[in-house]
């Protein structure tokens, strides 16, 4: 998206195209202050500052300086208040930082402005979730999957986030049958798995769980809690050994790091 967006710029000629080249070779190199830097440049350079704006806070995330991407996101929609991906980016930077109604705010709108944006919907359910208001988080978990059923089958989140929604209010089938399609859209996502396998734990269907458990495994050995499911459903099946293998793997990555004396910052 961010690359989209510089390439568009990229029409631009003289100082102005330069610094927007400094800044998607940067991006490219992953090196986010430098192209950071060359945002800003292109800023005091550019005609169109505020289609500057975005991809320099999209940068300034990658950069891990928040403040000043929250700060460039509202200057941008300052300018355009019904910019799309300023609306998207900062509802998602919102949403990372606990600050659910506020990433409500911002993706109610975008989802007002662009009602087929399954992005949009799915990431509100995903708040309306953490706000427990089940009702609201449904319609647009649903409203996400009827986008993306056929249009967008390359979009597996949808059903994945659908299936944790269900999987953390204890019914399980309805978790297993989204889960499984989105393993299926997406078999490189051990989460995907992961939740499937777990759907399936729950159901006491110990023995089909463990191909999706092994897969979630051996896709991320240091997920942790798809080796806590995998060791419980082994050991269900009387296969202690192997039970036993997974638990301690588990308390090993979920154990605390020696070389941390600091509290995990809170999430």
């Amino acid at each position: 998206m961010i690359l989209a967006a510089v390439a568009a710029l990229q029409l631009a000629s003289g100082p102005c195209g330069q610094a927007l080249q400094q800044a998607q070779t940067g991006f490219q190199r992953r090196a986010f202050p430098d192209a950071v830097q060359a945002f800003e440049k292109a800023l005091s350079l550019c005609p169109d500052r505020a289609a500057v704006l975005v991809p320099l806070a999209q940068t300034l995330i990658l950069a891990a300086d928040e403040p000043a991407a929250e700060a460039r996101l509202r200057e941008a929609l300052a300018v355009n208040p019904r910019h799309p991906v300023a609306l998207y980016s900062l509802g998602r930077l919102y949403y990372s930082q606990g600050r659910y109604p506020e990433a409500v705010t911002q993706l109610k709108l975008l989802t007002e402005l662009e009602p087929a944006n399954y992005r949009a919907h799915d990431n509100l359910a995903l708040c309306y979730d953490l706000l427990q208001q089940d009702t609201l988080a449904l319609r647009h978990f649903f409203h996400a999957l009827d986008l993306v059923k056929d249009a967008h089958r390359d979009y597996d989140w949808a059903y994945a986030n659908t299936a944790e929604f269900f999987l953390k209010r204890d019914q399980f089938e309805k978790a297993f049958q989204l889960a499984a399609e989105a393993a299926a859209r997406n078999p490189l996502s051990a989460r995907n798995f992961y939740l499937t396998g777990t759907a399936l734990v729950k159901l006491r269907r110990d023995e089909q769980s463990l191909r999706w458990l092994e897969r979630a495994v051996a896709l991320d050995p240091a997920h942790a809690e798809a080796r806590f499911q995998l060791g419980h459903a082994l050991r269900r099946l009387g296969r202690t050994a192997e039970a036993r293998s997974h638990l301690d793997k588990f308390r090993e990555l979920k154990a605390p790091s020696p070389s941390r004396s600091d509290p995990p910052s809170p999430r």
